[in-house]
């Protein structure tokens, strides 16, 4: 995968050391014991324990602002230093206003249903045995991320709520920022009663304690990366603890031959433009040929009007002599920033085509007026999301609902999509009989 802008180094790489363990730290071996014996007391949780912990962290969160945020503020100053690149200090960026955001996300996170203990199937056997399968806490999740401290309280909020412990590993660019929200969160659950070890940082053993972390299998259950595709390859490379995949977003719009210009512009636009140094903004634009001189000069002068920077085919160049010639480095881009790849095709099939082979199976949309063509496509491409006449800033955990999100997987076992409560949870099976043996 080819990007365009620098990436944090990812946890294998020397300069990711960060500095040395604190006197007196525990070692990361110590820390997944301790965050292992806290999972037991979690498991056993009532729903109503778990909720008031997390209303206790969203008001501490917003109580302590001014100690997050001053961490936050020399986080930016180091990044700006060594030069990391805009859309990743907006990633990295705390303000009041996220900062409510965080404890908004934790408090509808208590209001959601519980997901341990639900029964998702039984039955009874013709000799009387009881089956009934029902949702358990995996226990222990890793989490290793880049410059990104609102993934701390979202993936400890929901943890918190599925039963399990966190272990987070965020990364030496956001080290001061999640230390304090750690700090805070921990503080939070003490005052609840709760294991502090529910919620633990090797952020301090910098690269050697992510490569702990990911050799960890039997004291941790599963491991999240959340970062650059190649941040993502090398956890899913080198770890073994089992890994959930969560890609990078290669994100594309299909504008067909029907597509209304209105509907057109604004999907487009606030796809690439309302955040787009995030993992479901827009990267590339597919335009029917046919529909190409009727739609992109609206669609490239609002993106021009928007500071968006456009990379395109000869065709989209025959339209706007200011468009930057596209090669197929562009197609594989996930430029995270004000930049978009734009190209015509010859039809829907073309499309499809297109997305098969480039897209990393984030999230694709399609504006169309055509029923049969928006059923083909939802169908057919095979994506995490895939959408008819939305914008696919979309692709979101807090915007369908599910308060926040542990990431957007891209594999095809156990969790596609947005993660919320249910994906960080298995199952088991309770057997109850009186008494019965199989002959």
């Amino acid at each position: 995968m080819t990007t365009l802008v620098p990436t944090p180094v990812d946890p294998a790489s020397s300069s990711a050391a960060g500095p040395a363990p604190a006197a007196g730290s525990p070692s990361v071996h110590d820390s997944l014991v301790a965050a292992r014996a806290a999972s037991r007391v979690l498991a056993q949780l009532t729903s109503d324990r778990k909720d008031a912990a997390l209303h206790a962290i969203a008001d501490a969160v917003v109580a302590q602002a001014d100690r997050v945020l001053a961490a936050n503020a020399l986080d930016l100053e180091q990044a700006e230093r060594d030069g990391v690149a805009p859309g990743l200090r907006d990633r990295l960026r705390l303000d009041l206003a996220r900062l409510e955001g965080l404890a908004a996300a934790t408090r509808l996170v208590a209001a959601l249903v519980d997901p341990v203990g639900e029964n998702v199937r039984g039955r009874v056997l013709p000799n009387g045995l009881r089956l009934d399968q029902v949702r358990v806490p995996f226990g222990v999740v890793g989490a290793i991320y880049e410059a990104r401290p609102n993934v701390t309280v979202d993936i400890a909020a929901l943890a918190l709520k599925s039963g399990n412990a966190a272990v987070l590993r965020g990364g030496s660019a956001a080290r001061r920022s999640n230390t304090a929200l750690v700090a805070v969160i921990r503080e939070a659950l003490i005052a609840s009663g709760l294991p502090a070890d529910a919620v633990v940082t090797i952020d301090q053993h910098g690269r050697e304690g992510a490569a702990e972390l990911m050799r960890a299998r039997g004291l941790v259950d599963v491991l999240v990366p959340r970062g650059s595709a190649a941040f993502i390859e090398t956890v899913v490379r080198e770890s073994t603890v089992p890994v959930i995949e969560t890609g990078a977003g290669v994100v594309h719009v299909f504008l067909d031959e029907s597509a209304d210009e209105a509907t057109a512009v604004d999907v487009v636009v606030n796809s690439k433009v309302q955040r787009p140094s995030v993992c479901n903004a827009l990267e590339t634009l597919l335009v029917h040929e046919r529909a190409a001189d009727r739609l992109l000069p609206a669609v490239l002068g609002a993106l021009r009007a928007s500071g968006v920077t456009v990379h395109g085919d000869e065709r989209v160049r025959a339209v706007d002599a200011d468009v930057v010639p596209a090669t197929d480095d562009d197609w594989a881009t996930e430029y995270m920033s004000l930049d978009l790849a734009v190209r015509v095709v010859a039809d829907v099939d073309a499309a499809m085509e297109h997305i098969e082979r480039w897209s990393t199976r984030h999230t694709e949309s399609i504006v169309t007026a055509d029923h049969a063509t928006a059923e083909r496509f939802l169908a057919e491409v095979d994506s995490a999301v895939v959408m008819v006449n939305a914008s696919t800033r979309f692709t979101d955990g807090g915007e369908f609902g599910f308060g926040a999100e542990v990431g957007i997987s891209t594999q095809k076992l156990h969790a596609r999509g947005p993660m919320g409560l249910p994906e960080l949870t298995s199952t088991k099976w309770l057997v109850r009989g009186t008494g019965q043996v199989r002959g």
